[in-house]
């Protein structure tokens, strides 16, 4: 049962909680034990809080993801887990994760009822609303970065990466749905609903909109936010973020690689090789290159 609640759990999924890291690294605090301490306290609430919502989740689409080509290998859709005491993992990590994060700092309690709610809603309503859909998966990661920035006071946490943070969400959202749509093809909405509002063009239009406001407000970021070197030196770390992008979206409109950030991040070699080395010029050009 144990093993059953870890896969429910969705692991792979937890990378999306080093977002509450940015505002360490970027407020040049990572090598500084209390904020450092700090961060990863608040990343293992996020992935108890996270995992609670992903548990309500599974056991709302049920019928869905039984008919899913992969998600029916989930432990609740294949009737490994039972629902009930998914429900009841649920709870208890959700509330613990609210009260230990109210004892860490009352305001990162509130963010995270805010992503409980958030996340709450998407799950039973708003996942079946074109467009804002993306949005509120979006609005999942802003609130992560936030609970980063509450944690350790940020001082120096530029507005632009916030920006820059959105953009990326929901490039990363929209390109999911175009995955989706490549991997069912006719039968795409049976398993997600949400699907039949969408075709390939549009969100091909959508998503070149994005990547162009992505890498812009990037770029604009590494030349213009207050806290960065005078030599301007961060715009070396653009070609990286080019590269992110284009691989992600390469990956995307292959059947055979997968089509979520997390599954990514973990699988596709060409891609780890270049986050490692985008957030390692980061850190050389924040905390070397002052």
């Amino acid at each position: 049962m144990l093993s059953a609640l870890l896969i429910a759990a969705r692991p792979k999924q937890w990378t999306k909680n080093l977002f509450i890291f940015a505002a360490l690294v970027f407020d040049r605090k990572l090598f500084e034990a209390d904020p450092l301490a700090k961060t990863i306290y608040a990343f293992i609430l996020f992935v108890a809080l996270s995992s609670s919502v992903y548990l309500v989740n599974d056991v709302a689409d049920l019928e869905k993801d039984r008919q899913h080509p992969t998600k029916r290998h989930r432990p609740i859709a294949a009737g490994v887990l039972s629902t009930h005491i998914a429900l009841v993992a649920a709870v208890v990590l959700g509330i613990s994760a609210l009260i230990l994060g109210t004892l860490l700092d009352p305001r990162f309690g509130l963010i995270e009822l805010a992503y409980l709610v958030l996340q709450t809603a998407y799950t039973y309503f708003l996942k079946h609303w074109a467009i804002v859909d993306v949005l509120t998966v979006a609005g999942g990661f802003v609130l992560r970065v936030m609970a980063g920035t509450v944690v350790i006071e940020a001082e120096r946490f530029s507005p632009w990466l916030y920006i820059c943070i959105t953009l990326l969400a929901l490039f990363l959202g929209l390109s999911k749905r175009c995955h989706e749509l490549v991997l069912l093809e006719g039968q795409a909405n049976l398993h997600r609903r949400i699907l039949a509002e969408y075709t390939p063009e549009l969100l091909e239009e959508m998503i070149a909109v994005v990547t162009s406001a992505t890498v812009i407000a990037y770029s604009l970021y590494t030349f213009s936010a207050e806290n960065l070197p005078s030599n301007h030196a961060m715009m070396l770390t653009i070609p990286f973020v080019l590269y992110g992008v284009f691989r992600y979206l390469y990956i995307v409109h292959r059947k055979d690689l997968a089509g979520s950030p997390e599954e990514a991040l973990l699988r596709d070699v060409p891609l780890i090789v270049n986050n490692l080395l985008w957030g390692a010029a980061v850190v050389l050009i924040l905390y070397w290159f002052r």
